[in-house]
């Protein structure tokens, strides 16, 4: 990575996670690669996607390593929500590991297949070689021991087993007995480890005096190779566990497409092409989990505040009619704004959605501001056509100026490429199309409402009585 010369320089963590209350195996990396200014970039013009996908061909020429690319930020969150470094997991449930690594593996290559999907990759769950020591039962048994006797040799050879304390002054170290570490790797060796006979099995011998012999005292063994085989198999490489069931894990980043949509056509292949036997089942994690709670917000969210617009606009205006005709201002100011992320080719976020609350209030003020005016101009006799042509022309600085505010101060956050900017360029972008398509909208739709539908609702009646003694006091 330091050969790139977009970057300035390179550190990285290995075994180490950034709280020390979070698991972390040896053989995972976390590498910074800290980036120059894009301004000192050999090719400024260059997108980070670019430089992601240049860095991720070369990365991938070292063997056996399964890459991942993230910010440090991002994959905080994503470690809090889910438990994993990625935008998306996966995450197969059950009992044993085998059918859990093959439907893992199985859903692994659908997301390769899709669109969007990048740094797949399943959870190393199997594949660390184990030696397996299997007792023989009879052959135990016809020499009187049992099957606590051989383990406790095993694992004292091989693990170790505490034998006494040693004290220095206040201090104390514990003495363990165990074999060397060069002899512990060696399976000869172990086959070769002697253990005990009980004293049944050995005959008694005298010593020199004539006095008879213990004979556990006489060193009476047999070596383990007689006793059980040895062979080499695959296990568990790790047991991860959520809410009490095993788990293996499927994880994949996002690129160049919103994860909604990705999700979408990943759940309705994995359905039709991944079957699991009874008792396993497949959950989705990841920001996938946060959008998911984010769209259940908005969809009480939204809606309660264009209900809250529409109950202001009723207040302010006296009239369901007219707050009807102002509240249109709001489909219109959508409208620009989903055009907006189409032409820039954005997804729909939450930052997107929070700018389509914001720009209705904006276009609800202009409109409420014109119409205002038109009703003023008919309570003073005007007829409606030439009101609403009046107040049209009237209300333009007004509009215009109120809508070219708010669309200028998020013209920075809109062309934004620094820090936060996938947060901001949404969002920009929604409100200042949205103003463009409302103002616009607001000066030609609204007026033509209102002539179309405003009669019933400001029409004025004058009704004449006829009072003669007022009439000549009035005289």
């Amino acid at each position: 990575m330091s050969k790139f010369p977009e970057v300035a320089f390179v550190y990285s963590r290995c075994g180490t996670p950034d709280i020390a209350a979070d698991p972390m195996p040896p053989n995972a990396c976390d590498a910074y690669l800290i980036l120059k200014p894009q301004s000192a970039w050999p090719d400024p013009h260059e997108s980070k996607e670019a430089l992601i996908g240049r860095m991720e061909a070369e990365a991938k020429l070292i063997p056996g390593t399964l890459l991942g690319f993230s910010q440090p930020i991002q994959m905080r969150f994503n470690e809090l929500i889910a438990g994993v470094r990625d935008d998306l997991a996966v995450k197969v449930f059950g009992e044993e590991f085998g059918p859990m690594v093959e439907g893992a593996r199985k859903i692994a290559g659908i997301l390769r297949s899709l669109e969007g999907a990048a740094d797949v990759k399943v959870e190393e769950a199997v594949g660390l070689p184990f030696l397996e020591i299997k007792i023989d039962r009879r052959e135990i048994a016809r020499r009187g021991l049992s099957m606590a006797d051989v383990q406790d040799v095993i694992g004292t050879a091989v693990g170790g087993k505490d034998a006494g304390l040693v004290f220095e002054g206040d201090r104390r170290f514990a003495i363990v007995v165990r074999l060397a570490d060069d002899v512990r790797g060696d399976v000869e060796a172990l086959k070769n480890l002697p253990v005990p006979l009980p004293p049944a099995q050995a005959a008694p011998a005298r010593s020199g005096t004539g006095v008879p012999t213990a004979p556990g005292a006489m060193g009476m063994s047999v070596p383990l190779r007689q006793l059980a085989t040895f062979t080499f198999t695959e296990g568990p490489n790790q047991v991860s566990r959520e809410n009490g069931r095993r788990r293996v894990v499927v994880t994949a980043n996002v690129r160049g497409r919103d994860i909604g949509s990705l999700v979408a056509e990943a759940q309705e292949r994995i359905a039709a092409e991944v079957r699991l036997p009874a008792g396993y089942e497949v959950r989705w994690g990841g920001q996938f989990e946060n959008l998911t709670a984010a769209r259940q917000r908005l969809m009480v969210v939204v809606p309660a505040a264009f209900a809250l617009i529409f109950i202001l606009l009723l207040g302010a205006l006296g009239s369901a009619r007219d707050a009807s005709i102002v509240f249109s201002a709001v489909p219109m100011a959508l409208t620009g704004g989903v055009a907006a992320l189409w032409v820039r080719d954005m997804p729909f976020s939450v930052s997107a959605a929070v700018g389509f609350i914001a720009l209705s209030g904006v276009a609800v003020l202009n409109g409420l501001v014109l119409l205002n005016h038109i009703r003023t101009l008919v309570a003073g006799g005007m007829a409606i056509p030439e009101a609403v042509r009046d107040g049209a022309l009237t209300r333009l600085r007004p509009v215009v100026m109120t809508a070219l505010v708010a669309a200028l101060g998020f013209v920075p956050m809109a062309l934004a490429t620094g820090t936060g900017a996938e947060v901001q360029r949404p969002l920009a972008t929604v409100v200042i199309g949205g103003l463009v398509s409302a103002t616009l909208l607001t000066l030609l739709v609204l007026p033509a409402l209102y002539v179309r539908f405003g009669r019933a609702a400001t029409g004025v009646r004058v009704t004449e009585v006829r009072q003669p003694a007022l009439c000549e006091a009035v005289r």
